[in-house]
């Protein structure tokens, strides 16, 4: 399908899940993402590493949840599909786990239908994480998932593409999960950037359709306000049970920089 085909899908104005797509390797981008991108990769060189790595933390807080007996997922803000996507982590520890994504970019429901067509237990909505009334109309809809039943809550790396307070909006999620759930959460930081720096990645994303809100550690450990944090807490991405056989990651320019914040909570 060409792009002209998408409904509501507008290739000249930068998207933040088609710019962590390019950031990753992928393909699914168009001109104004990659130049967008760019724009962060010459001011940023560690952007790569840590979407890697934010990817990577994905895949160990979804795999541990599945260890823990949740076999539905609800993500948030998925971004486009790519190796390892969320539901082969999960059905490797647990086949048959259910998986539904949310995303408010059009290429994504197209790309992820046709990824998932045989896949009877996956679905892909279009819908916006900002509007959590519509997110749980259409997931209901889909059948897929047992809202009485713990579910894994992933919002990873997307809150950061929200402005103001996100208290009353992270109720309306976690105040409809049943106990036993579990949320998975990454975060863009502003911790360790110097207020030049922040100010460079916030002109750059304000040409996306949501801007960037980067958030301290203090701040972000708040969204998980109703949960019981599991070890190790909220840190780097790449802190968060890492992989001992997996070295630590280098950035480049050896900055310290963390760049995004992770946790998992339990809702007791």
């Amino acid at each position: 399908m060409t792009p002209a085909a998408v409904p509501g899908l507008d290739t000249t104005r930068p998207h933040p899940a088609r710019m962590y797509d390019y950031y990753l390797g992928g393909k699914d981008n168009f001109a104004s993402d990659r130049e967008a991108a760019d724009e962060i990769l010459g001011r940023f060189p560690e952007t790569r590493v840590i979407a890697r790595q934010n990817r990577a933390f994905m895949h160990r807080a979804a795999a541990a949840m599945a260890a823990s007996g949740i076999r539905q997922f609800l993500d948030l803000g998925s971004g486009l599909p790519t190796a390892d996507n969320l539901h082969q982590v999960v059905q490797r520890t647990a086949p048959g786990s259910r998986v539904v994504y949310v995303d408010n970019d059009p290429i994504v429901l197209v790309h992820g239908r046709a990824l998932l067509a045989d896949d009877a237990t996956t679905r892909v909505i279009t819908a916006d994480l900002r509007e959590p009334g519509e997110v749980w109309e259409q997931t209901e809809r889909t059948g897929l998932l047992d809202l009485e039943q713990p579910i894994g809550l992933m919002m990873v790396a997307v809150l950061h593409f929200v402005p103001g307070d996100l208290a009353d909006l992270m109720r309306a999620y976690l105040d409809r999960l049943a106990p036993g759930s579990h949320l998975a959460l990454a975060h863009g930081t502003a911790d360790g950037l110097d207020a030049d720096r922040t100010r460079q990645a916030d002109s750059t994303y304000q040409k996306t359709s949501s801007g960037l809100y980067l958030r301290g550690a203090r701040e972000i450990e708040t969204l998980f306000d109703g949960t019981r944090l599991l070890e190790p807490g909220v840190v780097p991405t790449w802190d968060w049970r890492p992989d001992p056989a997996e070295a630590r990651p280098t950035l480049p320019g050896g900055t310290a920089f963390p760049g995004v914040l992770a946790g998992v909570g339990l809702i007791a």
